[in-house]
């Protein structure tokens, strides 16, 4: 169970990195994604489990991509 608390966490970071790089606001992902500042706050916090459609549409809106890496 930590294992994916701790990559709820790596994900939510990467994505709120990749977010600020791009000098977006919360508010601006969820006018590109439709998907709710709330929500998005949460993710980025690592409190949220993300389903892959919606980790798909903000990759989208950050110009990423998905990517499946071996562990180290």
């Amino acid at each position: 169970m930590i294992k994916n608390e701790q990559e709820r966490q790596r994900i939510g970071q990467d994505i709120a990195q990749l977010r600020k790089e791009k000098r977006m606001t919360q508010q601006d992902m969820t006018d590109a994604t439709g998907v709710k500042r709330n929500h998005i706050s949460r993710i980025e916090q690592g409190h949220y489990s993300v389903g892959f459609d919606t980790l798909q549409t903000i990759a989208d809106a950050l110009d990423a991509d998905i990517r499946i890496v071996p562990r180290q």
